[in-house]
């Protein structure tokens, strides 16, 4: 669990407005006098002071904690009760979900190995699938993920006939379904699936809550010395694992894959201090939801794209960090600590990439490419990125 920092940090660009102080409501009160141009001046500063506060409050929270203040924490977190629901602009939601893990890390036994799985409802998984569905309807985010994994893996397996696919993503793994469709098209002219024209082909999926890599060998991966090797390497999927991270990445490293696909979303952030991770979790999340919103989208769709994907990937997120608070270097510093190397992403993939965001009927979101990295952002938010590593 959180111990106090050995060391001190810069703080981000966050103006303190009140310290431990009791938090006002800010209400925007009606101008009697201003037009319609000077009522619009103060609502945005209103905000903006708004927004400050919130921040301030989230921060100083997970400060607290990474302290070891648990009871100030406690104190700040009781009072943001009272002003954070999940309504109103994308900042007050994102902050309320982020208010809402920090209480639940006061639920958790000290000295435990990994955060405590969630139970689920009876119908959780249908509510999930549903709005993974309006989600990837309403936003590029998933289309962008899946068709620029399956391109670059596609690309580097070449015309290999004896694939062995591994998967650390447990979803729902729908885009497969569409690789299959492709390896064929791409390899043999053909629309068939790959099983229907001779090619072998395996997709393993490993569940990490029952996966220990230093128990693992090389063997036990891998099914021939004939096969290629990809990996589809989510690192949100170690949220709770970040202290085996290398680990994992060791044992990818000895089965020689062809090509590993990485993806992360922007505050997935272990070179950080705790305090600072939440507040870029914050941060994050503001940006999805504003996205989200940008869609127009329905309120009842939205409520369920919030409750049951990023409320619990917020969560997920919080309580990881908070159980291996320790630092460790940048993501992709690891992948190149263990030999893996970035590799190019190619101008086709980057092309299909931008045509995903040509389909959405939002705009805002753009594709920025970096060596051997595609990032979608929105607006000014690295919103996800995808990025290719060889042996």
């Amino acid at each position: 669990m959180l111990q106090p920092p050995v060391a001190s940090f810069p703080r981000p660009d966050i103006i303190p407005q009140h310290r431990l102080q009791e938090m006002p409501v800010l209400v925007v009160k009606p101008s009697a006098t201003g037009g319609c141009s000077e009522q619009m001046g103060v609502n945005i500063q209103h905000q903006e002071q708004q927004l400050q506060i919130v921040y301030d409050q989230v921060y100083k929270a997970a400060e607290s904690m990474q302290a070891g203040n648990f009871s100030n924490a406690q104190g700040i977190l009781a009072r943001l009760n009272h002003v954070l629901a999940p309504i109103g602009k994308p900042f007050l939601r994102s902050a309320f979900y982020v208010k809402e893990a920090l209480e639940l890390a006061f639920m958790i036994p000290s000295q435990v190995a990994s955060v405590p799985s969630r139970i689920p409802a009876p119908f959780d998984a249908m509510f999930k699938m549903g709005a993974y569905k309006v989600f990837s309807e309403v936003s590029p985010v998933i289309q962008f993920m899946n068709f620029t994994a399956n391109q670059i893996i596609l690309e580097a397996l070449g015309d290999a006939e004896r694939i062995h696919l591994i998967d650390f993503d447990i979803g729902f793994g729908a885009h497969w379904s569409s690789f299959l469709q492709e390896l064929p098209l791409k390899n043999r002219g053909a629309t068939s699936f790959a099983n229907d024209i001779g090619l072998n082909f395996e997709l393993e999926v490993v569940n990490i809550d029952s996966f220990d890599p230093n128990c693992s060998s090389v063997s036990s991966l891998r099914s021939s010395e004939s096969e290629v090797i990809a990996v589809n390497f989510p690192i949100w999927s170690f949220t709770n694992y970040l202290s085996v991270l290398p680990s994992y990445l060791c044992l990818m490293k000895k089965l020689s894959p062809k090509v590993l696909v990485s993806m992360g979303r922007g505050c997935e952030r272990g070179d950080v201090p705790f305090s600072h991770h939440i507040l870029q979790t914050l941060q994050y999340y503001e940006a999805l939801l504003d996205s989200v919103d940008a869609a127009n989208v329905n309120s009842d769709a939205s409520n369920k794209i919030e409750k049951f994907l990023f409320q619990p990937r917020i969560e997920s997120t919080v309580l990881g960090r908070l159980v291996h608070p320790d630092i460790i270097p940048p993501w992709r510093n690891l992948f190149q600590s263990v030999g893996f190397s970035p590799t190019s992403i190619s101008s086709f993939t980057e092309t299909q990439a931008e045509c995903v965001l040509k389909r959405m009927q939002v705009s805002g979101f753009h594709v920025e490419r970096r060596q051997a990295s595609l990032s979608l952002h929105w607006q000014r938010s690295e919103l996800v990125s995808v990025t290719a590593w060889n042996c």
